[in-house]
This record gives structure tokens, sequence and C-alpha cells, in this order.
């Protein structure tokens, strides 16, 4: 019998590409040293609605092979997993291990009070910041621990970091490439500076998977980019280092107030740059403000543009 079974997204051909499937393939990876990879099971799931009609095969499989299952679901899977697990475990008696990817939970709990049943008897729900835990313990979970979220990464020697003293200073957003990402309020804000200024005082750079739903709007708002605005498409995530050093800023505008700890984040700081962000939910667990970064407050683009001024 396999001592972990993880049921998770681990990307397309075996590549990472957003949060998810980082984190899921970190987590597999890291269990894989501790206990060998012959006693963890990797049961790929699709990311997607076809995993509603697999689910009870991957969640048969978990429990009758191991001892231990996790879980890394999006909301959709979510719902189809926990009351599988839930009610799979009173046969078969496992520890049932959730972990949460991002900040949602709370709120998404109390809109679906069957998965908020089931979840409480699990062994151990995961969440990245104590925001999260704090909120959890509040709705009455006792079974919540803080697992921040990580990446494997080189982190850039300090000797080796770089700063930027001339214009135009260098811009990079580094995320998934979608609206609620705050994209569009990171370039009609650079380009509202420099036109003020009447000079390129920022560039931008857009790094990211374009999200699958929202390509016809990028390629609307590409279609406006002046010359110091430019796309410059995926960058695996243990690159992320080598591109994102050479920036003056990393600029996280998101739009998600219950974003967890961003991956995008952990990426700056591991190329020792500074990050402009919209202060979400969690903003206070992991930016110390002045020192590591800049919030302004949620959804103001105009305390966006007067703090890059």
């Amino acid at each position: 019998m396999k001592k972990i079974t993880i049921i998770g997204y681990f990307g397309e051909n075996g590549v990472c590409q957003g949060g998810q499937s980082i984190k899921t393939v970190t987590l597999a990876s890291e269990l894989e040293k501790r206990f060998g990879d012959k006693n963890v099971l990797c049961c790929m799931t699709t990311g997607c609605k076809k995993d509603i009609f697999s689910a009870p095969c991957y969640v048969a499989k978990a429990l009758f092979r191991s001892k231990n299952v996790i879980i890394l679901p999006a909301k959709n899977g979510l719902r189809v997993f926990v009351p599988l697990l839930a009610i799979g475990n009173i046969f078969f008696h496992r520890k049932l291990h959730y972990c949460v990817i991002g900040g949602w939970l709370s709120e998404y709990l109390k809109k679906h009070r069957f998965v908020a049943r089931k979840l409480k008897s699990f062994t151990g729900i995961y969440v990245e910041t104590d925001t999260m835990k704090k909120a959890l313990e509040n709705d009455g979970y006792t079974n919540i621990f803080i697992m921040p979220n990580c990446k494997k990464l080189k982190i850039l020697d300090s000797s080796k970091l770089v700063y930027q003293s001339n214009k135009p200073y260098k811009l990079c957003t580094f995320s998934r490439v979608m609206e609620e990402k705050g994209i569009a309020d990171a370039v009609n804000t650079v380009i509202k500076i420099n036109n003020a200024y009447g000079t390129t005082v920022f560039s931008l750079d857009i790094y990211g998977q374009i999200d699958p739903q929202q390509t016809k709007w990028f390629e609307s708002l590409k279609n406006e980019f002046p010359n110091y605005i430019n796309y410059g498409g995926l960058v695996p995530f243990d690159k992320s280092v080598d591109v994102i050093k050479n920036y003056f800023a990393l600029l996280f505008p998101t739009k998600f107030y219950t974003e967890g700890i961003p991956g995008t984040v952990i990426d700056a700081y591991a190329a020792g740059v500074p990050v402009i962000a919209s202060r979400w939910e969690s903003f206070d667990d992991l930016i110390d403000n002045g020192v590591t970064g800049y919030g302004y407050t949620f959804d103001s683009v105009e305390e966006f543009e007067n703090l890059l001024k």
C-alpha cells in the first residue's frame, strides 16, 4: 500500500502553467524526496469538467491504495472530490488532506454548505496565510494548518542584485494574463503617466499564459500597445528569477480580493525585486509595505497611478 496519493492537476504534457499545476508538482516532488517515489502515487486530473465523470475512479483508486489522500482541486473540482472522499472514507478510514490553492475558500464554503460539512471530517486543510486560517477557524473549523505557497527557485545571490537608476524604469507583470489580474490597469496606468510627463518614464513587459477565455480581449488590448509596452510570452516557472531580476519593480494590480500567496510575489522576492500591488485580503501576510513592496487601496486605479508617480 502506498503512503500517499496526490490527486491534482500536474500541467499539460509535463509543463507547469499557472499556480495550480506549479503547487501540485512542487508538493509531489517534495513528498517523493521525503518518502520515496515508490510510496507516492500521483493521480493526474485534467483541470476541466471531464474530471466530474472521472472523479469516482480517482477517488476509489486513492482510497484502495493509500493511507493518505491529498487533493489540490480548483473550485469546480472541490464540489466533486470532497463529498466522494468523505463518503468513501466511512469504509476506508484513510487520512484526507486538502491543500488550498488561493485564498477564496472561506467565502466559497459559506455558499456550499454540503461541501463545508464534509471538509470538517478531513484530517487537515492546509491554507496559505494566517488570514485564511483565522477566517476558517471563525467558521468553526479545527483542522486548519498553514502551509505557505512555495516554488523550487534558485534565489538570486545578494551580490548579483540589479539596481536601476535611469529612465525608463522597467516594470513587468508575471501572472496569468487576464482582466482579473489587473493587466489592463497596468497598461493604461503606464500609458497615462508617460503621456502626462511627455516622456517614457516607465516601460512595461507582460509575461504569462493568456487565459484561453480572454484571448480576444488581450488581442484588442495588445493592438493599442505603444512601443514601450510588450508581451513577453510564457516563461518556465523555474526561469522566472533570470527574467524578473532585471526589472525595477513587479506590478500585481490584482482584482481577486481573495488571493492567497500569489506565485508572482514569490518570483519577485527570489529575484530581489519589490512588488507594487493592490491590497488584497492577505496583502499584509506577505508584503511588508514600504520594505518589500508597496500597496494601494484595492481596485483603486487612481491610487495605483499616484503610487507609481
